[in-house]
């Protein structure tokens, strides 16, 4: 029996580490007086051979798939930790009340002129109605704004169908995506991240539903005036608008948009008073007869730089940031994912990214050696602690004494350049930007289709020409679209075809009826209604992109994106140099003279661009971030989506839409130094 149990301990236990079978024979033939021998022997043995085991064990080498699961495991037991401590939180803790309830409570608000909501850029959802075989199963399926799921199903089917033609600006063959209708086009933009739900509920809570509130959802990928070719969508807007006017008790009509969407409509509004075939043949009082109010949010009224940089090489601070904290994670060739390639890919398709460009040109974003922030503090958090200190911040004026002073003038006008010392040196140490020469030889050149089929048209230049690119090393906003005309020469001649980018000399000319100018407010007039108001509602206090510090890649490959920010550019503590990118005030995505300028200078009073004298304000939210978990996003946020959630902002909208006045809620509030910014800004009034 014994010797049975040993041979069994043995196959299971140290077999396979003992090389010779003899023992094992052995055991059957043993006494009884040497079987308990053997198994002290053999019990030692095993211990001896565990040990080795356990050791080996701790030894072996750390895998992928073992961080991986150590990373799931903490998000997961980070999750629990937070639901439990949630759950166990009492019910009583103090949360601000909703402006709905409050206002309709303590000021009887009511709802008075039907509203209409204008999402911008990205924000609203799009749905498959026909596309490729790789899209089975995903009819009238959320292909943006949703849970993204497809991203990691079938990402290169997902990219296909997100992209349009590359000639027309509009549908690829056998392929169409359209804009998701209704309020829930850009409610939230992915579960649990809301974009226009919170203003949505609390105007609910005063009496607004379907009948008297309407999103004006697009396709925002499009040009303005393909939205109309292609989906009627002006036209809809313009019979929505006249039916809520009429089924309202004729009440005018308050108009909310939002980013890229108050450029819409800006052109909307030229639009729909435009005669036929080009316009909507509204009539010239139109506008006068149906809109009380435009109270335009984070408006990006004369572009954002970053635009610039996401057209150039698919990068923005985001990027740069990944890039200096862990370096090679965008940069791995593993799997040949080239992420930042197929972005640009995608993106160099949608039109409406050029809306986004910078207008004005050097006359309102600066040249080499000036621009409208030059002498600003970079330390946003001091000067707003600065400002506080002088006690009442509702102020119509810009002193110029309050802030900090940096040493040197920051060149926010060299919106992209080779190099950080390039970004600060005097402009005589600058070599000329020879742009049209290398235009001239670009069109001559024959083109390299030997790079794969991820193709940025970056692949159709030859690695000289790159090189000159970046000996020019600065580049201001006027010739920038020589640069991206260079780099980017279908996006520009195609889309350059619906938008400009320049300064009316005389508006009443002609050629300013055309469609590309009409969503340029330096290149249309405002609508001829001196009783509608015009509002500029955005956020200040956050660093916002201005300007980039670039390098050349270190691939050289053709098919890779030559240019990069250099996230290695910093400058010294309290600098607006951060990670290859210079910063200035604003909403984190619109810095505040583009998102001001018009309502504190360009359209104030009467001017050309506004001959009816229509009245405007400026109302800035100051950034605060969130006190507690409890907040969400922030109640007090001045961030460029958050602040849709800022009571504050909903507050100015309720009241307006129950029928207040801009002077009614106390005229404009400005905490930033737009006032200032505007006066260096000399542009022909």
């Amino acid at each position: 029996m014994a010797s049975s149990v040993l041979r069994f301990r043995k196959l299971c236990f140290i077999e396979p580490a003992v090389k010779s079978s003899s023992s094992c024979s052995s055991t059957e033939t043993t006494s009884d007086h040497n079987i308990g021998n053997f198994v002290v022997l053999e019990e030692k043995k095993s211990k001896k051979i565990k040990s080795k085991n356990i050791s080996s064990v701790g030894k072996r080498e750390w895998r992928c798939i073992d961080s991986c699961c150590w990373a799931i495991g903490c998000i997961c037991t980070a999750w629990w930790v937070l639901l439990f401590v949630c759950q166990c939180l009492p019910a009583t803790l103090p949360v601000r009340e909703a402006p709905g309830e409050r206002l309709r409570r303590d000021e009887g608000l009511a709802v008075l002129h039907p509203v209409v909501l204008v999402p911008g850029i990205v924000t609203g959802g799009l749905e498959l109605w026909e596309g490729k075989p790789c899209s089975d199963g995903l009819f009238r399926k959320r292909l943006w704004g949703g849970s993204f799921t497809e991203i990691f199903k079938r990402p290169l089917c997902w990219l296909e169908h997100l992209s349009l033609h590359n000639e027309t600006g509009l549908d690829p063959p056998d392929i169409r995506v359209r804009a998701v209708p209704g309020l829930v086009a850009a409610d939230y933009f992915a579960p649990g991240y809301f974009v226009w739900a919170v203003l949505i509920e609390n105007l609910a809570k005063i009496g607004y539903e379907g009948k008297n509130m309407y999103m004006a959802a697009y396709d925002w990928r499009l040009s303005f005036q393909n939205t109309e070719i292609r989906d009627q969508a002006l036209s809809r807007l313009k019979s929505k608008i006249e039916l809520m006017y009429v089924t309202n008790g004729y009440k005018k009509v308050v108009v909310v948009p939002h980013s890229m969407g108050v450029l819409y409509f800006l052109h909307f509004m030229k639009w729909v008073e435009s005669p036929p075939p080009m316009g909507g043949g509204g009539g010239p009082d139109w506008c006068a007869k149906h809109i009380k109010a435009v109270m335009n949010i984070g408006p990006a009224f004369l572009g954002v730089p970053k635009a610039v940089s996401n057209i150039f090489s698919a990068e923005g601070k985001d990027v740069a940031f990944v890039r200096a904290v862990a370096p090679g994670v965008l940069d791995s060739e593993l799997l040949g994912l080239q992420t930042l390639e197929h972005i640009m890919r995608v993106s160099r398709t949608w039109d409406s990214v050029i809306s986004l460009l910078p207008k004005g040109g050097d006359t309102i974003w600066g040249n080499l050696d000036w621009s409208p922030e030059e002498g600003n503090s970079c330390d946003l958090d001091k000067k707003a602690n600065a400002q506080l200190s002088t006690g009442d911040v509702n102020f119509n004026h810009s002193d110029g004494t309050r802030g900090f002073r940096v040493k040197e003038p920051v060149k926010y006008g060299r919106i992209i350049s080779f190099g950080k010392a390039a970004s600060q040196i005097p402009s005589s140490r600058l070599p000329s930007p020879d742009l049209k020469e290398l235009l001239r030889l670009r069109s001559s050149a024959g083109l390299s289709l030997s790079c794969g089929e991820v193709l940025t048209e970056y692949d159709e230049i030859s690695r000289e020409s790159i090189k000159r690119i970046a000996e020019n090393k600065a580049y201001t906003a006027q010739n920038a679209f020589d640069l991206l005309r260079f780099v980017a020469p279908k996006l520009m001649q195609r889309a350059e075809a619906h938008f400009s980018h320049g300064i009316a000399d005389n508006l009443d000319d002609p050629k300013y009826d055309h469609y590309k100018y009409w969503s340029n407010p330096l290149e249309t007039k405002l609508p001829h209604a001196p009783e509608m108001e015009i509002y500029c509602l955005y956020g200040v206090g956050i660093p916002t992109e201005r300007s980039y510090v670039y390098k050349q890649s270190p691939s050289d490959k053709c098919k890779s994106i030559p240019f990069r920010i250099d996230s290695s550019a910093d400058g010294e503590p309290d600098s607006c140099l951060k990670s290859g990118v210079y910063f200035v005030d604003g909403d984190e995505s619109v810095p505040v003279s583009s998102a001001g300028f018009m309502c504190a200078k360009g359209w104030k009073g009467r001017t050309r661009f506004n001959p009816a004298g229509i009245s405007t304000y400026i109302r800035e939210y100051r950034h605060k971030p969130p006190a507690s978990l409890l907040e969400g996003r922030g109640v007090e946020s001045g961030a460029h989506v958050d602040i849709m959630g800022n009571f504050a902002f909903i507050e100015d909208v309720m009241r307006v839409a129950a029928g207040a006045t801009g002077s009614d809620i106390g005229g404009d509030r400005i905490h930033s130094d737009i006032v200032k910014m505007s006066q260096r800004i000399n542009v022909q009034l």
